[in-house]
């Protein structure tokens, strides 16, 4: 089965106790965050930050898809309970609709 592959990125508040927060938030990932994200066919997902940048890699296999991880995750409260949680950290970058977080970035470049 194919894999694909999917880059985002997000803002964190611009507050060091808040970034260095973040961070030890996601040393401990809820069991149940890990679940659901696996159940929706990612098999990969890496977070990175700089500054108060955020860039997530998603590696998922072919069934994939965001929209059927949104609907899962709107069907689970502890998922919410995370997703409520999180955004005291985050914010939304400049030109994000409302009520958007992670924007997919386009891939402008690949080596091979």
């Amino acid at each position: 089965m194919s894999t694909q592959k999917f880059c985002l990125a997000l803002d964190l508040k611009d507050d060091p106790a808040l970034i260095a927060e973040y961070k030890l938030t996601h040393q401990n990932v809820w069991p149940e965050i890990i679940e659901s994200i696996k159940n929706t066919g990612i098999t990969v997902l890496d977070i990175y930050c700089t500054g108060n940048r955020l860039f997530m890699i998603i590696e998922a296999d072919a069934a994939f898809s965001f929209e059927k991880k949104s609907a899962s995750d709107a069907q689970n409260p502890k998922v919410q309970e995370w997703e409520n949680l999180m955004w005291k950290f985050q914010q939304a970058l400049p030109w994000a609709k409302a009520g958007q977080k992670w924007i997919l970035m386009d891939k402008i470049f690949e080596l091979k």
